[in-house]
């Protein structure tokens, strides 16, 4: 598949938000407030046909130019065609895209710039203020107001100057003060360490509006050591313009809507959370967390707080890093050695990671365990997987009647399931354990291929023929409602 931001499309989020109007993708609110009403609506959006993307205006109480967009990639729709992909790119084919990408992903180095638009508006010492943004609390349940959901955070390796960012959650606590949760072994966690480690404090830059492609890589798997802003460079066709920090001296998107740079300082903590994550639960519950000591902050003219809000699944980690993952699960499979990979999906209801789908073309006994033991455990689908389910290659992985049909008629529980004990998971995760740590998990690798050695007299599925189906559809396709 041809695709990737290679069409002068740009770096900016307006630019984005003007072409998925023209597709009939955002919807605009006027007038609801931060406290209960755009929570509320995102809440109800994520649940509607189509999940739209909701830009909320005159928000109560704030610069009425001040704005709010959300639920940006909850559909298959708007990531396809944020990749330049066709409108009606299926799930499989949105996968495979991110498994070519994977296979060999071009990077283009960011480009330093003296100036851009998130210069519009620049403020340090006591002229700080984060709450003139109105974020909003995205539900009833949170214990405050987190600026960063569909955020970038940027951090940098003392050793090797290595510049990493990644999607973790910051809460706003006053004018100059917010907070970052960033789980045990991310990298995020791994760098502050580094600097607590031999007394210093830890510069630390979080945007807080920028293009959804550039959000999206904070998202991916990206491997230890390797810059973000490369691979993002790579995924948009063009280096990213950044302005360093003037007190950190780390890389900030040039077009961003909302950024400020700071230091996370050893020991220096505060009370955090919850909010409602992407398992769906406040699992997480109120945690002293890294506080972000701000001392420059930026916005735009009329700036726009970017969220991708988690929630009951399917939500923004859903499809964004669903799609994404499950095509780096399929990339890594095929470097740990496994043929015949023919699709791979993180189903939706598993928020982007607690339910993968392999489908394979079996080509020797043990073949589906290999698949299904390999997926569990690769670097992509280790961290809090739950289910993984191997299927042959006439079961499409994204759908989930197909994929049932399979269990319920390959799989004998007593042979094709696995229990794997001790695994990579999260507090976020209301499973995990033990319950002093609560980091790690089981999971279950279930095989529903038809079994190797019953290839042979297997039955016949009731289906209609290739020939068939391709007569009936050139011929009463005119009468065929669109998508069938």
């Amino acid at each position: 598949m041809h695709g990737g931001l290679k069409t002068g499309q740009g770096q900016d989020l307006r630019e984005w938000i003007a072409r998925m109007q023209a597709a009939g993708e955002v919807i605009t609110i006027k007038g609801a407030d931060r406290e209960r009403e755009i929570g509320g609506i995102v809440d109800i959006a994520m649940r509607k046909m189509g999940r739209p993307a909701v830009l909320f205006e005159d928000v109560p109480g704030y610069d009425p130019e001040f704005r709010v967009l959300a639920n940006l990639f909850t559909s298959v729709k708007r990531i396809a065609l944020t990749l330049g992909l066709p409108a009606d790119t299926s799930e499989v084919d949105l996968v495979r895209y991110w498994r070519d990408y994977m296979r060999n992903a071009p990077t283009i180095p960011p480009v330093q710039v003296n100036t851009g638009a998130l210069l519009d508006n620049s403020f340090k010492g006591e002229d700080i203020d984060l709450l003139k943004i109105p974020t909003p609390r995205w539900h009833e349940g949170d214990g405050g107001y987190f600026i960063g959901t569909g955020c970038m955070v940027i951090m940098k390796d003392p050793d090797s100057g290595w510049i990493n960012y990644g999607a973790y959650r910051v809460q706003v606590h006053d004018r100059k003060v917010a907070s970052v949760m960033i789980s045990k072994g991310k990298h995020g966690d791994i760098l502050m360490r580094k600097y607590h480690d031999r007394g210093q404090p830890c510069p630390i830059a979080v945007v807080c509006g920028v293009h959804p492609g550039l959000f999206a890589v904070a998202g991916l798997e990206i491997p230890y050591g390797k810059n973000e802003f490369e691979a993002a460079g790579g995924l948009l066709g063009e280096a990213i313009r950044v302005i360093n920090g003037p007190v950190t001296g780390l890389p900030i998107p040039a077009e961003a809507e909302i950024a400020f740079e700071g230091y996370l300082h050893k020991g220096d903590l505060i009370e955090e959370g919850p909010l409602g994550e992407w398992t769906g639960y406040y699992a997480g519950g109120r945690d002293m967390r890294p506080a972000i000591r701000v001392e420059t902050f930026w916005h735009r003219d009329k700036p726009i707080l970017t969220g991708a809000i988690p929630g009951v699944p399917p939500n923004d980690d859903t499809f964004y890093r669903g799609t994404a993952r499950a095509g780096v699960v399929w990339h890594e499979l095929e470097a740990a050695g496994v043929p015949e990979v023919k699709g791979v999906w993180s189903h939706e209801a598993g928020g982007s990671r607690m339910w993968l789908t392999v489908a394979i073309k079996q080509m020797y006994a043990g073949h589906s365990k290999q698949a299904g033991l390999i997926a569990s455990q690769c670097h992509a689908g280790a961290y809090a997987n739950r289910v993984v389910v191997v299927v042959d290659d006439d079961i499409d992985p994204a759908n989930m009647d197909s994929v049932v049909w399979a269990m319920c008629t390959r799989c004998d529980p007593r042979d094709d399931v696995q229990i794997l004990h001790g695994n990579w998971s999260t507090h976020l995760d209301p499973m995990s354990y033990p319950s002093d740590k609560h980091n790690m998990n089981s999971r279950m690798v279930i095989d529903a291929c038809v079994p190797w050695n019953r290839k042979a007299d297997w039955p016949e599925t009731v289906r209609n023929t290739p020939p068939l189906e391709k007569q009936v559809r050139e011929k009463f396709g005119k009468f065929l409602p669109p998508g069938w």
